[in-house]
């Protein structure tokens, strides 16, 4: 009996020891957190009680997240903390969803459903929000933050090229839920319209992770597109900017890449270059290799695998090589009639061009004007009767002009053509050749005007520099065909 009761003892303390050290190890678990529910239908209202005809507390949208809080018949009681309001919303406009890791597989799918559907990025982006709230952090890789960025960008550009009352409200309401998730976009005016722009956070993130070719160059081509950047930019931070634009172009490995897509970032890369040919002659830089590696990428582009989406964006940087492609070419051999062109410093930041001659130094020129513009001296071109004489210069990137020194009686005068009347954009126009006779001469023009591309290929009189023919090919002009220039002919980009 003794016996017994020493056992019974000992196994109560062993019991009681067990709970003890349970009790001082395990912390009490946190409550389970409420549900979480996802809008799906854009329009949905959020209801002051379980009843369609209760009052309307606010209109969601797709994507905005709500913290489920009960059940009354086929509405769910939720409260949306973004707006700071409860409600009841029906059950079949949400999805229930669970950020347990186990349930992140799920989540990610439909975020890969979701990524390349047209309308749905505000929602698409409420499911990779909880993907990245579920998964483990082991699990993330750039997969999600690819599709993130993917989808942000698209709603940018939607939000950029509305055309409807309809559509802007959408669009704004995706806006607004995105931004609840971190999204920022950044509005900018350009050309009498308002451009958006993701700030791409998560592309960032693509390039800072182990990713795949593809995923790379889709990031890199969203952190660099032209139209994204400030036009506030002071010229110090484009010329910063720039190189850091073709730094993330050069972390993308090309090889592993199918050739539409190689394309877009050989011309993306051709146009950051040109930029930063024209920012180093402006910086009193050598400006060669970068021009010459502007050159070197648009004719790297396959035009037989250039997708027609992408022909724009081919034009453009093709116009944008072609105004700085001077930086590139060796200086010409003298004129026959001794006409040429000096420069000097003028007041800062100025350039001062000296038309000169045999018996007119830098000290007495000719003529003589000053610009802010780069002067591309090595394109200077005279005429066989030494009346006259054309220049390449550039006021801004990816705008160039021709000057044209022409002698009016005994005095001299110049002329500048623009590439088109409108507002700088971009564009160029460039000499092609003399036209025997002293009164005519050739040029190439190319330009993109209220979002049209144009090249024309032009007779000038020299005495108006008004258009006397033009046609969209060279060989479509008798004049142009048989008095073009040999060396214009085998270096200008507007015979691509």
């Amino acid at each position: 009996m003794k016996a017994k009761g020493i056992v019974l003892l000992a196994g109560l303390f062993s019991l009681v020891r067990a709970h003890a050290a349970e009790s001082a190890t395990n912390v009490p678990a946190a409550p389970a957190p409420n549900p979480t529910a996802i809008v799906v239908i854009d329009q949905s209202a959020l209801r002051s009680a379980p009843r369609e005809s209760a009052q309307q507390q606010v209109m969601l949208w797709q994507g905005d997240s709500l913290e489920v809080r009960g059940r009354r018949m086929d509405y769910l009681q939720v409260y949306d903390h973004r707006r700071e309001r409860a409600g009841y919303v029906r059950a079949s406009q949400v999805r229930l969803l669970s950020l347990q890791p186990q349930d992140a597989a799920g989540l990610l799918a439909v975020v890969r459903f979701l990524r390349d559907t047209p309308g749905a990025e505000a929602l698409g982006i409420g499911y990779a929000a909880a993907f990245l709230r579920a998964a483990p952090g082991q699990d993330i890789d750039a997969e999600a933050f690819d599709a993130l960025g993917t989808m942000a960008e698209r709603l940018a550009r939607r939000a950029s090229s509305t055309r409807s009352k309809a559509n802007d409200a959408a669009v704004a309401a995706h806006l607004e839920v995105v931004a609840g998730y971190g999204v920022a976009m950044r509005s900018l005016e350009r050309d009498g319209r308002v451009q958006v722009c993701y700030d791409g956070d998560a592309f960032r993130r693509v390039m800072a992770l182990p990713a795949d070719a593809e995923q790379k160059a889709r990031a890199a081509l969203a952190l660099t597109r032209e139209e994204c950047i400030d036009p506030a930019t002071t010229p110090f931070e484009r010329a910063s900017l720039d190189g850091w634009r073709a730094d993330v172009l050069e972390r993308v490995p090309r090889t592993e890449l199918p050739e539409y897509l190689r394309n877009r970032v050989r011309m993306r890369a051709a146009s950051v270059w040109s930029s930063l040919a024209f920012e180093r002659v402006r910086r009193a830089e050598s400006p060669a290799e970068a021009a010459a590696r502007a050159l070197q990428e648009l004719a790297g582009v396959n035009r037989q695998e250039l997708a027609e989406d992408d022909m724009a964006a081919y034009n453009d940087a093709a116009m944008r090589v072609g105004a700085v492609r001077w930086a590139a070419e060796p200086a010409p051999a003298k004129s026959a009639t001794g006409l040429a062109i000096t420069t000097a410093a003028g007041q800062p930041g100025e350039t001062c061009i000296r038309l000169v001659d045999a018996k007119h130094g830098g000290k007495a020129p000719l003529f003589q004007r000053c610009t802010y513009g780069a002067v591309w001296t090595n394109s200077a071109r005279a005429n066989g009767a030494g009346t006259a004489l054309t220049l390449a210069v550039q006021p801004l990137d990816a705008w160039r002009e021709m000057w044209v020194f022409h002698r009016v009686g005994d005095d001299w005068n110049v002329d500048v053509v623009p590439p088109a009347g409108d507002a700088p954009g971009i564009g160029y126009v460039e000499f092609a050749g003399w036209v025997p006779g002293g009164r005519k001469l050739l040029a190439a023009r190319e330009v993109r005007t209220g979002g049209r591309f144009s090249r024309t290929f032009e007779v000038l009189d020299l005495a108006t520099l008004a258009i006397d023919k033009r046609a969209d090919k060279p060989d479509s002009l008798s004049t142009f065909y048989r008095w073009q220039d040999p060396l214009w002919r085998g270096r200008t980009v507007s015979l691509r």
